[in-house]
């Protein structure tokens, strides 16, 4: 099991702190979504002025950059946004080529008033021009199951639409479940082939939450993790399990050093309890 997790749980860090702890817990890398404030990593010197000491950081320590978490939307409403993200996008393949890293998280964005049929045109048409930026390189972009691409069906017309081996499908296991209460085989059988990175996270039903639910520790909610967990392992999915823990956004939940640990805990324990055979509610 590949454990990651998200700098977005970790917004006061240093990199030598994110690196120690990564390390302590028994993580194998660390997805990138933000740093010291910064959204975009690549305006810091880290990812810039200062990429060689980066790198041998990381080196030295055995960790990986898995992915870059980007703020890329592949439906745009102008012309000006989508020149805007392709300057972004090219920013995160070089670091991509630089790192070794083989995954760029992309966000399908919201279509506001747009019908279901012209969004798919447009983010179709945008992702063609995305993907000249990282033609040639071993990089590959990962739609997430986020904002109104969570649906499966809706992620896979798009997906049939570009028909590249570069656009695959980064699969949040929160977001299809919660909020649409798609069930995760459900999931799987529409997208599986294309899944190549996950994001972990775990909530309870709150209706007087501004999003009608409460993240939490994972264990403490109310997802079929174990069978998400099961699901994936018997699939013979390869590759990272990673927290995404949205203390940026949500800052009531708990600080990182509970939640990271807590969670490399909580999924070595899946494993087991998955390797033992028998199916159980978690």
């Amino acid at each position: 099991m590949k454990l990651a997790f998200t700098t977005l749980g970790c917004p006061g860090w240093s990199l030598g702190t994110m690196i120690s702890h990564a390390r302590q817990y028994g993580y194998e890398g660390i997805d990138f979504r933000g740093y010291q404030g910064e959204m975009e990593i690549y305006r810091l010197p880290e990812f810039s002025t200062t990429l060689e000491e980066t790198k041998e950081r990381f080196m030295e320590a055995e960790l990986e950059i898995p992915c870059f978490s980007s703020s890329v939307r592949l439906f745009t409403e102008s012309k000006e946004e989508q020149k805007k993200y392709l300057e972004e996008l090219k920013q995160y393949a070089d670091l991509c080529e630089y790192f070794e890293t083989p995954f760029i998280r992309v966000f399908g964005g919201s279509i506001g008033d747009h019908g279901r049929g012209e969004a798919v045109d447009i983010a179709a048409e945008n992702t063609a021009e995305y993907l000249k930026v990282i033609e040639g390189r071993p990089v590959t972009l990962l739609l997430e199951t986020h904002d109104d691409w969570t649906s499966c069906q809706v992620a896979q017309e798009l997906l049939s639409r570009v028909d590249s081996s570069q656009l695959e499908v980064l699969w949040d296991v929160h977001h299809p479940y919660r909020t649409l209460g798609e069930e995760p085989e459900q999931t799987w059988n529409v997208l599986g082939k294309h899944i190549r990175y996950t994001h972990w996270k775990d909530s309870y039903v709150k209706e007087d939450h501004k999003r009608g639910y409460q993240l939490c520790l994972l264990g403490d909610g109310d997802l079929p993790l174990y069978r998400m967990y099961r699901l994936l392992k018997d699939e013979g999915y390869q590759g990272y399990f990673t927290l995404e823990w949205e203390k940026v956004w949500c800052p009531e939940i708990e600080e990182p050093e509970i939640a990271f640990k807590q969670y490399a805990h909580f999924m070595k324990k899946l494993e087991q309890q998955v390797s033992s055979g028998p199916t159980m509610k978690f």
